[in-house]
């Protein structure tokens, strides 16, 4: 996997990501699994042609992580295709359990893969491997409460994830296979797919870890204003704007008067005097009666 290769698997990412994030679900679910089914089928093509570099170089290891790959892949290809069946064909229809559910084992495997991947414990690309499993573990939860119970927030939430997914993959791409990589430390690959970034020293270790964690960092602050922008433009349009906040009086009910076009307030307390009062004049009115009638007499 070179430089070429990461940007495009980021760009895929983002693209899907950002589709599930915008989109309405129930809407342009089609163009969703045919991108995805695209992507997918250009990461099994990149993935056999690593396999067979590694074979050609006699690297077991390489060969290995190209046959994860290409399981993940292939999950993901498979999710799509049945989700294109489903949307196509009235008479194949797949339930959205089991759509989920493949879904679930491609992300989980994928976590898999990042999280066992040590050619080398103390290359550099460790690092950037153990900060994409973040986005990774944001798909797998969101996907998991998509299986429990579908709703927008989870797709929104598994949106994000794939976009920070692919920003993560381009600047993987840009650290280990461009000029812009730390200083002293440099690109060993064994095979096309199996390589590892080693430093001069202890020092140019340090540096290059921290580097990556403070370019997560950004990678992660950028994403969360975009969201924020595409939140705020997208609940513009669907006029959830002010009207979604609304507030209630607590303690008394806002009544609106007919007369004059005044509004008053009449709590529990007035109503409790009115009926004390409305006692009160009643005894007296029987008391007036009962002493006249004695007069009377």
């Amino acid at each position: 996997m070179g430089l070429f290769t990461l940007t495009l698997a980021g760009a895929g990412f983002i693209l899907i990501g950002a589709h599930e994030f915008l989109k309405n679900p129930k809407k342009n679910q089609s163009l969703l699994y045919m991108g995805t089914s695209f992507f997918s089928i250009l990461f099994i093509i990149d993935s056999l042609i690593s396999l067979f570099s590694s074979i050609n170089s006699k690297d077991p290891i390489g060969s290995a992580l190209q046959l994860q790959i290409l399981a993940i892949a292939a999950l993901f290809l498979l999710y799509s295709v049945l989700s294109l069946a489903s949307a196509f064909s009235g008479s194949v229809h797949f339930p959205n359990s089991i759509l989920e559910l493949v879904l679930l084992f491609a992300f989980i495997e994928e976590f898999l893969l990042y999280y066992l991947q040590r050619k080398d414990t103390s290359g550099i690309e460790n690092r950037y491997f153990d900060l994409i499993l973040v986005p990774i573990s944001i798909c797998v939860v969101s996907t998991v409460l998509e299986l429990k119970s579908s709703s927008d927030n989870a797709r929104m939430a598994r949106g994000i994830g794939l976009v920070l997914q692919g920003t993560w993959f381009v600047q993987m791409g840009i650290s280990f296979y461009s000029d812009m990589i730390v200083h002293g430390c440099a690109l060993h690959e064994k095979s096309r797919g199996d390589y590892t970034v080693k430093c001069k020293g202890h020092p140019e270790y340090h540096r290059a870890r921290g580097i990556a964690t403070l370019q997560f960092n950004c990678h992660l602050a950028l994403l969360v204003v975009l969201v924020m922008v595409a939140y705020s433009i997208v609940g513009n349009k669907n006029g959830d704007g002010d009207d979604s906040v609304r507030y209630r009086p607590l303690g008394a009910e806002m009544l609106q008067m007919e007369n004059n076009g005044h509004f008053s307030l009449d709590s529990d307390e007035d109503e409790i005097r009115e009926e004390e009062n409305g006692s009160k004049e009643k005894l007296a009115r029987v008391e007036n009666g009962v002493n006249g009638y004695s007069s009377h007499e």
